[in-house]
């Protein structure tokens, strides 16, 4: 990738070392030179790796932008600052990107701090591996591998939390020892200590304070936001493919690319069997960009569930949907010539698309009455029930306890006593007088964060996921919950800010496209390979898995809306790609 690095942190005693050396030359071998140092830190960039020194000595890998969407190429309009804490808050509140900050410590020499983005969205990766001092950080662990500062080795205590834990996305990955700086934090490292920090919160966005009054006010927001983002990452990528299903998110996207890009692709997937055909919603949208919409084709080969996972892949992510997806896509692009992928991913979240009572129950707990009785109807109309059923939810969700971001999955599992302990995301730290809507919608954008390694076509290509960029998190966010189902239409923000760009197919659509049937046939298919690959592999061997009841599930017929078979296809994600490693 164009972005590529690895920052090497040396041991003191090894500043000019022959190791070092050889080190330097097997990074330039491979096109990478070095881009900045300060002490005993050393920074390698591919050739094309964009950066921006920052005042007081330090850097910024990666891109930045200003809040209409501008990339900024030089830190001239920036306050004369010069304490590294004060500098990082004015580029968190005042501007936005894919990025990574290393700060060095003038008080403290061999001292650093490095700040990821608040946004996943531009694909910008960092994995580290630091002890007193001393290791590396990298947006692809091969590069570590290759210069030897890094052997890989299974986490199995991460595996045992993957497996019983499928949705949450934590600090931690699947090898040893290394460890992966989530969006909006800040690790600091010295010669004699190693921590990591938010910087920047989602619950800040949700503050009463910070709220819209007025439903007209979000909706400008959330368009400029989106437009600005669609704006500025155009700004970076030759010619894109889009990604759109015809549903409302990547029509969004779409209709935000009307006069940013000249050279867009629009790119539609089908299945043999129903549940996924959205050509009628897609066509209608790429005629709006004066652009022909390509169709490609999910087979069922493409579904494969054993497939050599990507050299930068540090947990297991990619499932057999996903991999016959990016299989396709690839191809696309690679027939087009696109230099970046553009999907909506991530919409739902963003979008606030809740389908609870949470935003009946918030408009309760806000304490405004006329706004909760309106907020009961727009939900009994969403839920396509009685008023009386929508008030009855919404009170009970009051009484109930707030819902728990963890759920665990202990089907097919062993009740195995060395099972690690629930890790937690950094955003689970919710206010205590946080709102049930704002857990339910903050929890879901922290699984949001899976997409960012989620897909290998990434590893080639710019993966952009511009709903997801911060400014959209950050306006979305300062909409309550009740404002998202106004009108009786879910999404509802969303759908009114971008009334006039989408054709009326798509603007008051409801309906979502599924891959079930699809998968329910791969399923059929394969069953019997399927049960082989898992009963043979790795999982087994560790005491992961519960074989009785696995063989048991394979022996009978699948019954109709039977979704158990989901979680085969995730236990063979975790298999493959454990399989595949040393």
């Amino acid at each position: 990738m164009d972005n590529d690095y690895i920052a090497i942190l040396k041991p003191a005693e090894e500043h000019s070392s022959a190791k070092f050396t050889r080190l330097a030359d097997t990074l330039h071998a491979t096109g990478m030179c070095v881009r900045y140092t300060s002490g005993p830190l050393i920074l390698f960039g591919t050739e094309g790796i964009s950066t921006l020194s920052l005042p007081n000595g330090g850097i910024l890998i990666g891109h930045l932008f200003t809040q209409d969407g501008v990339v900024v190429r030089d830190s001239v309009g920036f306050p004369r600052l010069s304490d590294p804490t004060q500098i990082l808050k004015h580029i968190l509140e005042t501007y936005w990107g894919a990025y990574l900050i290393i700060q060095p410590d003038t008080r403290h020499p061999g001292a650093f701090t490095m700040t990821r983005a608040p946004s996943a969205a531009g694909n910008l990766p960092c994995i580290w591996s630091i002890k007193d001092g001393t290791g590396f950080l990298t947006s692809d662990v091969s590069l570590a591998i290759r210069v030897l500062l890094y052997r890989k080795q299974i986490n199995w205590d991460f595996i045992a939390h993957r497996l019983r834990h499928p949705g949450i996305k934590t600090e931690r990955t699947g090898f040893t020892g290394l460890v992966e700086l989530l969006p909006g934090c800040s690790l600091r490292t010295s010669r004699s200590e190693t921590s990591v920090q938010q910087a920047w919160s989602p619950w800040d966005f949700v503050a009463r304070e910070h709220r819209y009054r007025d439903p007209r006010d979000a909706a400008a927001q959330v368009r400029h936001s989106v437009e600005s983002a669609v704006r500025a990452w155009t700004g970076m990528d030759r010619s894109i493919l889009l990604e759109l299903s015809g549903g409302l998110d990547s029509s969004i996207v779409a209709a935000c690319l009307r006069d940013c890009h000249e050279h867009v692709i629009c790119c539609n997937l089908v299945t043999p069997v129903p549940g996924v055909d959205e050509r009628q919603y897609a066509r209608q949208m790429a005629r709006q960009l004066s652009t022909e919409l390509h169709t490609e084709h999910l087979g069922f080969d493409n579904a494969r569930f054993d497939f050599t996972p990507p050299p930068n892949s540090v947990a297991p992510t990619t499932g057999l949907l996903q991999y016959a997806v990016d299989k396709a896509l690839e191809a696309a692009a690679e027939y087009h010539g696109a230099t970046a992928y553009y999907t909506g991913g991530g919409g739902d979240s963003v979008f606030c698309y809740l389908r609870t009572a949470a935003p009946s129950t918030d408009a309760w707990r806000a304490h405004r009455f006329s706004t909760a009785i309106t907020a009961a109807r727009d939900l009994a109309s969403v839920h396509q029930c009685t008023f009386w059923k929508a008030t009855r939810l919404t009170l009970s969700k009051l009484r109930r306890p707030l819902r728990s971001p963890f759920h665990p999955d202990p089907t097919f599992l062993t009740p195995n006593p060395a099972y690690a302990e629930q890790e937690a995301h950094p955003w689970f730290a919710a206010p205590m007088d946080a709102l049930p809507g704002d857990r339910e919608r903050i929890f879901d954008l922290a699984g949001n964060q899976l997409f960012e390694s989620q897909a290998a076509r990434g590893y080639r290509r710019s993966l952009r996921f511009p709903l997801l960029s911060q400014p959209v998190i950050e306006a979305c966010l300062r909409a309550p919950s009740w404002m998202w189902i106004a009108g009786g239409r879910n999404r509802a923000v969303a759908r009114t800010a971008f009334s006039d760009l989408l054709p009326p197919d798509v603007l008051n659509r409801q309906s979502k496209a599924t891959y079930m049937s699809y998968l329910g046939a791969v399923y059929e298919r394969n069953k019997h390979q399927i049960e082989d690959f898992l009963l043979s592999g790795r999982l087994r061997s560790q005491g992961f898995l519960d074989t009785c009841a696995i063989s048991t599930f394979f022996s009978k017929p699948l019954l109709p809306r039977d979704r158990t078979f989901l979680r085969m296809f995730d236990l063979c994600m975790v298999e493959n790609w454990v399989r595949h490693q040393p």
